[in-house]
């Protein structure tokens, strides 16, 4: 079987490819409990801003990590593929899985991953697996290798978990590790790698690759389903004069269910669950099985980002919907898909922003974070304020997309003076309607 890497405390060389969100916060932490690593990309750029102690992402605590362990040597990063390949015992790859126009996850970043692993193969390594790849990916990979090498090697299937915002806490403190591969020497590395996060008994989960594979799409999956679920009943909630807030009280407290991800909004956005929904939709199908939920789940989402916008425009139609909204000005809070992320990627805000110009609005709009990113999605299309009240200068109404802490507890005595007009869309029911109508606003919110 061979000797363990860590078997009598040694540091363990590792090479990530790919400093995106996972690669970063993958390297970072492992480099935290004492390894060697370096992180290969592509992109000179990004290497030259991580070099220069930038960090081309915002993740809470990940600049903090990096630069502590650049200060110890522990972290390096280069465009060097052959430099990293040769460095790594234990490889992972982190590239990026976009969602192709069919819908299907693209492999391609993968596969060149795999292509430059083999040529520079110089010794047995454990490639891993860490990108969301579709079942089979594994295998592909492992063909790739094994065509440009005589070196022995074993893939594993290390599915990450890790909801930004919060990404380094969920490495650190994992809820489980997944580990899919039928190489026990394989198992025995990745098992005293991940030693240091499971010391108070987080399970480390050992199946076959496939099904580690198609675990991490199920669960995520699982999630979108949750919230479309939560989005369907939130709107039903407004037809029937039920209040989704005690509904979700009342179903989340069945631990069969539970609260989490059971919030009613404008939506799921983001880097993974969109594209793992199309992605399990489209694998499913070439294997003659239609998944009629979760098509049900992507359609309820996409209308669901909308639904702000059909509030306002029964808001400014007098008696019936508006046609069309100009000459009004909005102000918006908030424009990533969620809080603690600067990630725009299928971001509600998008699709509302997008809509209410069409309809004639002007949009001035304040995130903490994500206001540069947004910018290269949106352009020039809508005004960039410097602060949340500023946001709401002569608006005629202010709406809520994302839920960052800030916003939560404003002076509404300074919006209302600053403000044209009095109309509060809160698309994510942070806010108490009787204290905003005690302020003077009218409040609209999800399913209450």
């Amino acid at each position: 079987m061979g000797r363990p890497l860590q078997s009598e405390g040694l540091v363990v060389k590792i090479s990530v490819i790919g400093c995106g969100y996972v690669g970063l916060v993958t390297g970072a932490c492992l480099a935290d409990s004492g390894n060697d690593v370096v992180c290969v990309d592509i992109d000179q750029a990004k290497v030259d801003e991580l070099l220069a102690g930038g960090v081309p992402i915002y993740e809470p605590g990940l600049a903090e990590l990096i630069a502590r362990n650049r200060e110890t040597g522990s972290i390096d990063f280069t465009t060097d593929r052959r430099r990293a390949i040769e460095h790594g015992d234990v490889i992972f790859i982190a590239v990026a899985t976009p969602m192709s126009d069919s819908g299907e996850a693209d492999l391609s970043y993968v596969r060149a991953a795999a292509g430059d692993i083999g040529t520079h193969l110089d010794r047995y390594k454990v490639v891993v697996d860490k990108s969301t790849v579709p079942v089979g990916t594994a295998d592909e990979v492992r063909a790739i290798i094994h065509d440009k090498t005589e070196h022995e090697f074993d893939v594993v299937s290390n599915p990450e978990f890790l909801k930004e915002g919060t990404a380094v806490t969920d490495f650190m403190k994992p809820d489980r590790v997944i580990l899919g591969s039928d190489s026990k020497r394989a198992i025995e590395i990745m098992r005293e790698l991940y030693e240091p996060y499971l010391r108070t008994f987080h399970p480390l989960i050992v199946m076959d690759i496939r099904s580690a594979e198609m675990a991490k799409y199920a669960a995520n999956c699982f999630l979108a389903t949750k919230i479309s679920f939560i989005n369907e009943i939130s709107n039903l909630c407004e037809k029937a004069g039920a209040d989704i807030r005690a509904v979700r009280e009342a179903i989340g407290a069945d631990r069969r269910i539970g609260y989490e991800f059971l919030f009613p909004g404008v939506g799921y956005g983001g880097s993974c669950l969109p594209k793992d929904v199309q992605a399990l939709i489209h694998t499913a199908a070439n294997l003659g099985s239609d998944m009629r939920l979760l098509r049900a789940v992507d359609h309820v989402n996409t209308e669901q980002k909308a639904t702000l916008v059909a509030k306002i425009l029964n808001y400014f139609g007098d008696g019936q919907p508006a046609t069309e909204l100009t000459g009004l000005r909005i102000g918006l809070w908030g424009l990533s898909f969620k809080p603690q992320t600067d990630d725009m990627r299928e971001a509600a805000s998008l699709v509302i922003v997008r809509r209410l110009i069409e309809l004639g609005a002007t949009v001035q709009a304040y995130d903490p974070e994500a206001s540069v990113r947004a910018k290269e999605a949106l352009g020039d299309s809508i005004d960039y304020a410097g602060s949340m009240y500023e946001a709401v200068e002569g608006a005629d109404a202010l709406v809520l997309v994302t839920e960052w802490k800030q916003f939560h507890r404003p002076s509404w005595q300074r919006v209302k003076s600053v403000m044209r007009g009095h109309a509060v869309f809160d698309g994510r029911n942070i806010y108490d309607p009787k204290r905003l109508k005690a302020e003077g606003f009218q409040y609209f919110g999800m399913g209450r």
